[in-house]
């Protein structure tokens, strides 16, 4: 899904060539159904299996933006120059990238490139978060992240941060200065003074007190009342919910009951 942040983050839902704003059907009952179509997000060509959330094996297997570096950016090379693709790597490994501090249901340190700021915190349903450092390139960013590793989870909870309101009791500024004491002196000249906590606000009518996940691998529809839009999940009554960006390049029908 495609996001604004504003007072209150706006998801955009794009199926097909069209985008449909996924805000004002919170309350309303709706159906998804899966077409059994499902295309590369990166080439267009249909498969049968979607890897890394969107890819058929051939570009999972080629592309850098499907390189195991993406997962874990210690493992990027582009400043050796060894890449899957140089050019790609200039435009995004290369340049400046921030480790953070994050609340999703948990505590978590994480990395992302300055362009990315914020969308990768609502892409993980952060309610708060905070700048730590900010270092020219996507390895040492990870390096920075695996030293931390040891300290704080590089995980998101998904299913309490589906079930929690971002009211909770954490002092985000407190936290990086013992984040920032961790590391190793080489490391610190990294440090970023910004100082700002983000605060993140997302259109949740009615959070889910037990949760039950589904998916288009295992149901072809679904219809119920959509209670709110957290991360990349939909909310519905019940609990119910789905990761959407599991189903990247999956062929939806939504349609309004």
């Amino acid at each position: 899904m495609r996001t604004d942040l504003g007072e209150q983050v706006q998801y955009q839902l794009p199926i097909g060539d069209d985008l449909t704003e996924m805000n004002s059907l919170i309350g309303k009952k709706i159906s998804l159904k899966f077409m059994d179509q499902i295309n590369c997000i990166h080439c267009g060509k249909k498969t049968k299996t979607s890897f890394s959330q969107g890819y058929c094996y051939s570009c999972f297997t080629t592309l850098p933006q499907t390189d195991p570096s993406i997962v874990r950016p210690e493992l990027d090379l582009s400043y050796l120059g060894i890449s899957r693709d140089m050019e790609w790597a200039k435009e995004n490994s290369l340049t400046p990238h921030y480790v953070y501090l994050a609340y999703s249901g948990n505590l978590k340190v994480g990395v992302t490139r300055e362009s990315q700021v914020p969308t990768r915190w609502i892409d993980q349903g952060a309610s708060k978060a905070i700048k730590l450092a900010k270092t020219p390139n996507r390895h040492i960013a990870g390096v920075m992240e695996v030293a931390l590793k040891e300290h704080f989870s590089d995980k998101t909870n998904w299913r309490e941060m589906l079930k929690q309101d971002g009211t909770m009791d954490i002092d985000l500024l407190e936290e990086k200065k013992k984040a920032a004491d961790k590391l190793h002196p080489e490391l610190k000249q990294y440090l970023s003074d910004e100082d700002e906590i983000y605060s993140i606000n997302y259109p949740v009518d009615e959070l889910p007190k037990k949760i039950t996940s589904f998916g288009f691998d295992k149901i072809k529809e679904f219809e119920g009342v959509l209670k709110g839009i957290k991360g990349q999940y939909l909310i519905f009554e019940e609990g119910k919910v789905i990761n959407i960006r599991k189903h990247n390049g999956y062929l939806i029908e939504l349609k309004v009951i």
